[in-house]
């Protein structure tokens, strides 16, 4: 016998404190929560709930090679998943809170889920300029998040976008109304000697060039500056 239908659309609360305790509770739960963040909403789940992370991979159809970044609650929450080093801490002094993931060595203590990175030795973080996932992974500790789309489809900038393409594949959608970014976060390799980007997002590779440089000359830099 089949159990209840799922409803056509999920539960939408506003994003404040009574919409992040739900929220909370179905991360809680294993679900999966769709939630505003500073650049494009994200979908989140727990990180001590494989299972729930594979999910993200069916919901999106994203391939599992691709792996999946951490949102924080706070920059200290990278050395518990990660290994920082000189590079990865000037670029989050200059850019965090704000749209730059950073992608570190997993850290080998944090005994991370195999199913978050496909294997891969390294692991995505970023502290994002917004409460609600922050306000989630300082309860929770990092987590597992990607944009709120189907793989290889615009990302989504407001509640009705991820309706429309990800239903009621979602457990519960927080709403912020529209998101102030319209463009992902750059994502910055520094795994090795020098930064590689992987991903030229909001930033770009010159703003990240010029923030080493001038934070290794002992400079001050501003994010809007390059």
């Amino acid at each position: 016998m089949n159990g209840p239908a799922r409803p056509d659309r999920p539960q939408i609360l506003r994003d404040d404190d009574v919409g992040r305790s739900v929220a909370l509770d179905v991360l809680n739960a294993g679900g999966v929560v769709a939630l505003p963040t500073d650049t494009v909403y994200g979908i989140a789940v727990r990180l001590s709930a494989p299972d729930s992370i594979e999910r993200l991979f069916h919901v999106k159809h994203r391939p599992p090679e691709r792996g999946i970044a951490l949102l924080l609650g706070s920059a200290e929450q990278a050395d518990a998943v990660g290994v920082t080093n000189v590079m990865s801490r000037r670029l989050a002094a200059v850019f965090w809170p704000g749209p730059l993931t950073l992608v570190l060595p997993r850290n080998p203590q944090a005994q991370l889920p195999t199913v978050l990175t496909d294997g891969a030795p390294t692991v995505g973080v970023r502290l994002p300029d917004h409460a609600a996932p922050r306000a989630l992974a300082t309860v929770l500790g990092p987590l597992p998040t990607t944009s709120a789309n189907l793989s290889g489809e615009p990302d989504s900038l407001d509640v009705d976008m991820v309706v429309r393409q990800l239903g009621n594949r979602v457990d519960l959608i927080l709403d912020g109304g529209r998101t102030p970014g319209a463009v992902p976060s750059t994502v910055v390799d520094c795994t090795g000697t020098n930064p590689r980007i992987l991903r030229e997002g909001v930033l770009g590779t010159a703003r990240i060039l010029a923030a080493l440089r001038h934070r290794a000359e002992g400079l001050p830099f501003e994010p809007g500056t390059s």
